[in-house]
């Protein structure tokens, strides 16, 4: 016989809530509260969201409700992006607005489009910004320089001027430490151009150093002037130091975590999420914590493709996307707060049995209690008196665990203010004034399918590149900037290599390639017709299968080259090579193939390896290296100076050349601007 208490069941094999000892906690609406300024998630620190901008709308949209529409999914009030800067910054790049100096252009790419997105969904939705790398025209190479202030002031006026949108923060330089005459200079800029409102948080660093400029703030004025937010990552691994905590209420600046990593899997990846986020506060004193990154809109082969994103959408193809179990983690906070609510800093710490919890309140005396129990020993009851003048009314309370995420559980009613809930081990809890919280869902996603086989991008429906934000659907770009582009012939668009200098990369860069296709493909044609620009050279790759360890970018592929003076080679480069690539076989053309298009095809049979100009065999190879991998496009680096070039009718095909027709745009798509 069973006994139903308060949605627990006693019973024989089920313990009482008398029977466990309560650790009680008190939450008084008087208590001092720190400003919550939100949870959210990066896009970018690499070329993160690149094929989300690709998929049909209907779907699209689905991704995009899931992770920023209020009370449905992840429910996120921050979201940081990065400002592109031509470099690698960790699965590939992002093109800049100023190539440069006397370029500026505020359609290229698609952060604007995120920022957009999410900001029309959630109007509340906090914008932060900053920058991984910059072109090498900045400062004549130096990143820390006027020229990238101006850089930056540029950026957030395009942001609003093209888009409406006005930035609340940006920070300095993602992890690449301290320099306080920029920030100085940064502010003054900032505040010269009418951007007073813009907050600058510095200096997002991530080893045990990386508040030490907090010190010297103390005693300086015109630094402490400068920075708004004392800002770094990873407060989970390294936390922030009592006495910068200390420092942070002295100097009235709030800490923010603008780059926090869990990089798990399954549930463990949900619970882990909320633990980090209760710990940042707790123990580091953390008001707004940002994790890298938002959404895995990558190829596979890239450096964490499946960990640590809250959704997989890198199928646009077929339309199909998945959420993990990650995404709940974010809902347990996303759907129960909002910024400008408060941690009441006496109801949040530790659990006695394992685990922790964080009470928040908002301005109209709602609260909301999180409560995660990873590692706890046993199950535990938490004991609650609510007093002066906090909402008296029920509390919904919703659950995940290992086997069902976001659920809702029987309501709590308080009696005279006091409540008592029961927790299991290893699960979430969101309990609430708050309503409206749902665990939205969209039905019929579409089935996985294979990248479309054989494939022929014509760029030919590309007729306004700016509505695409310069880039075609499908390809990524993991190092340089391949944008769609009017032929030098006049006749209709190519796909182009822009970057004429290797960039202030944040990564450390091999040559300029952009991918795309399935990873599972073994034999196999792969063409284009090149046009070099002047001079260099430019070619086509094979079976690649990775692109570099997510700092640095050499991959593991095949590829063909053509110069400029008729030069071919055919070479294999593997990640772990301290050369930029090994040559297989090489040769030399009676042609000059400069400012002249030729046909570059590479086949693949088993362990021969073919290149043809032209269609005509020009060379063969024996290699067994790779056996399977994805196709792209490549030029190849001179020290500093980058070959640029232009790419059309590429195709990937079997070797016998069966017929196929140019690719058309997907039905139901739609181009971001």
């Amino acid at each position: 016989m069973r006994k139903k208490l308060h949605g627990i069941y006693i019973g024989f094999f089920f313990l009482s809530i008398s029977a466990l000892k309560a650790q009680t906690i008190v939450i008084s609406g008087k208590t001092k509260g720190e400003r919550f300024d939100g949870i959210g998630a990066v896009s970018g620190g690499g070329a993160t969201s690149v094929l989300l901008k690709d998929y049909p709308e209907v779907q699209r949209k689905q991704v995009l409700d899931l992770l920023f529409k209020p009370k449905f999914g992840a429910s996120l009030s921050a979201l940081l992006v990065e400002v592109p800067g031509d470099g690698n910054s960790t699965q590939g790049t992002e093109p800049s607005h100023m190539h440069t100096k006397n370029d500026e252009n505020y359609f290229r790419g698609y952060e604007w489009w995120m920022m957009k997105e999410a900001k029309s969904r959630n109007p509340e939705i906090t914008l932060d910004a900053n920058g991984w790398s910059a072109p090498r025209w900045v400062g004549n190479n130096n990143f820390w320089s006027q020229d990238m202030c101006d850089y930056y002031v540029k950026w957030i006026k395009g942001l609003k001027n093209a888009h409406g949108l006005t930035l609340d923060a940006i920070g300095c330089r993602n992890e690449k430490g301290t320099n306080y005459d920029f920030v100085e200079k940064f502010r003054k800029t900032l505040d010269r151009q009418g951007l007073t409102g813009v907050k600058i948080h510095a200096f997002d660093n991530w080893p045990k150093d990386k508040f030490n400029f907090v010190k010297d703030m103390q005693s300086d004025t015109a630094l402490s002037n400068a920075i708004n937010i004392l800002s770094a990552h990873t407060m989970s691994e390294i936390p922030t130091p009592p006495a910068v905590i200390q420092a942070a209420k002295e100097l009235n600046k709030p800490i923010w975590n603008s780059e926090e990593h869990v990089y798990k899997e399954g549930f463990d990846c949900a619970i882990s999420i909320v633990k980090a986020f209760n710990e940042n506060f707790i123990g580091s004193g953390v008001t707004k914590i940002v994790n890298w990154y938002l959404v895995g809109s990558t190829y596979g082969i890239e450096p964490y493709a499946n960990t640590p994103p809250m959704m997989i959408a890198r199928e646009p193809w077929s339309g199909h996307y998945s959420a993990r179990e990650a995404l709940w983690g974010y809902a347990h906070y996303g759907q129960f707060t909002a910024v400008g609510w408060e941690y009441l800093k006496d109801a949040c710490g530790k659990l006695n049995k394992g685990g922790t919890y964080v009470t928040m309140k908002s301005p109209k005396n709602d609260y909301s209690v999180i409560i995660e129990t990873e590692g706890a020993s046993e199950p535990q009851v938490l004991s609650f008196k609510v007093t002066d003048g906090l909402s008296n009314g029920s509390l919904c309370v919703w659950k995940s665990n290992a086997e069902s995420q976001f659920v809702r559980i029987n309501d709590i009613v308080p009696v005279n203010g006091a409540f008592d809930i029961r927790l299991d081990t290893g699960a979430i809890y969101s309990l609430s004034t708050t309503r409206g919280q749902q665990k939205g869902s969209f039905q019929n996603i579409p089935d996985s399918k294979p990248f479309p086989y054989p494939y022929y991008e014509t760029f030919e429906e590309y007729k306004s590149p700016r509505q695409f934000g310069y880039l075609p659907n499908y390809t990524a770009d993991i190092a340089g900037g391949f944008e769609i582009a009017d032929r030098s012939d006049n006749k209709e668009k190519c796909l182009r290599q822009v970057l004429s200098e290797m960039p202030q990369s944040w990564a450390p860069e091999w040559m300029p390639y952009t991918i795309f296709g399935d990873s599972s493909w073994t034999n196999y044609e792969v063409s284009a017709d090149i046009y070099i620009e002047n001079e260099g050279s430019a070619g086509v790759m094979g079976r690649v299968n990775a692109t570099g360890t997510g700092y640095g970018s050499q991959p593991n592929a095949y590829y063909m080259t053509l110069s400029a003076q008729g030069k071919v080679g055919i070479y294999v480069v593997t990640q772990d090579l301290k050369i930029p690539a090994k040559l297989l076989v090489s040769g030399k053309l009676p042609i000059q193939a400069s400012n002249s298009w030729h046909r570059i095809s590479l086949t693949f049979s088993e362990k021969i390896i073919k290149g043809f100009v032209d269609n005509v065999q020009v060379l063969q190879a024996s290699d067994n290296t790779y056996s399977h991998g994805m196709a792209g496009l490549m030029t190849v680096d001179e020290s500093t100076k980058r070959s640029t070039a232009q790419f059309d009718n590429l195709k990937v095909n079997a070797i016998d050349k069966s017929n196929t027709l140019p690719r058309r745009l997907a039905k139901g798509f739609r181009p971001m601007y």
